[in-house]
């Protein structure tokens, strides 16, 4: 039961968001007035899963009838008849619940702000239905980590987590348009909207490489303007050159390594890169 849910959520992916949440928190710890606490940390994280569980579960029960007519998707679980429809809407009810819940002990802005940042992430599913930068608005709900765990221990805005955040949202713009090119055949046939659907496949892949130049942009600001030291560029250079490796993966005339780019090579990415900038902020 819990491995199917697992599945469902694809677990493993929460890999990407969850290193740049990690990032905020302890940029807030190190550079505002706050003390570590560790019960706040948990809390952040468990906002972490919580809301992704939600967005996840949403996105599959919102997506069932599309993804059992998609030879890729239709092994999924609501599809493939794993996970029925009223469980995973009850999955995302109390997902959703514990994670306004969760808010509510951390700060009063983050209880407040809870409606916003799950009626993003929520509303991402419906995107491709209606506009081609659905990527976009998935780049804002992830782009949401780095902010909102800063928040969660500072209780205000500052630029830096920002600036984080805007790595984050093009970031995840860019190898979301390179993972919608798996499905532009079907998507252009079943009236769906993606960048690939309106710009081709070579278009879509020059957006890509747009948007992570943007992401690189924004690592560099950060690091300039964070005052970052040595340890800060390493992972800022071991990052960005993931970035390239990625797009020497897919070529207009071969998408056969699509998931190697999507999945392997930015989790190794987020991961990596959040090492470096919290011994940065720790040990430098």
């Amino acid at each position: 039961m819990v491995k199917n849910y697992l599945s469902l959520i694809k677990f493993s992916h929460t890999i990407f968001a969850l290193p740049f949440a990690i990032i905020g928190f302890f940029l807030a710890v190190s550079s505002t007035d706050a003390e570590l606490n560790w019960a706040t940390f948990g809390l952040v994280m468990l906002c972490m899963i919580f809301a992704r569980n939600a967005a996840m579960a949403f996105n599959r029960y919102l997506d069932r009838d599309i993804d059992k007519d998609n030879e890729r998707t239709a092994i999924r679980e609501i599809p493939a008849g794993i996970v029925n429809v009223k469980s995973a809407l009850i999955f995302v009810i109390t997902n959703s619940v514990l994670f306004v819940i969760a808010t509510f002990f951390i700060n009063t802005l983050c209880f407040y702000l809870s409606p916003i940042a799950l009626g993003v992430v929520l509303g991402y599913s419906y995107t491709k239905r209606f506009t081609a930068l659905c990527h976009i608005v998935l780049g804002i709900g992830l782009s949401l980590a780095p902010i909102g765990a800063f928040l969660a221990v500072a209780g205000e805005f500052t630029l830096l987590p920002l600036l984080f955040s805007f790595a984050v949202l093009f970031w995840v713009s860019g190898f979301d348009i390179i993972y919608a090119l798996q499905d532009e055949e079907f998507d252009k046939s079943h009236n769906l909207h993606s960048i690939p659907v309106w710009l081709g496949t070579k278009g879509a892949l020059n957006l890509s490489n747009i948007f992570h130049l943007l992401t690189a942009m924004s690592i560099l600001f950060a690091g300039y303007y964070g005052g970052f030291d040595w340890v800060y560029w390493i992972g800022a250079a071991i990052f960005c050159g993931l970035l390239i490796y990625q797009h020497s993966l897919v070529k207009p005339n071969d998408l056969a390594k699509i998931n190697l780019a999507f999945f392997t090579t930015n989790g190794v990415a987020s991961v990596i890169f959040a090492i470096f900038v919290l011994a940065d902020i720790h040990l430098v």
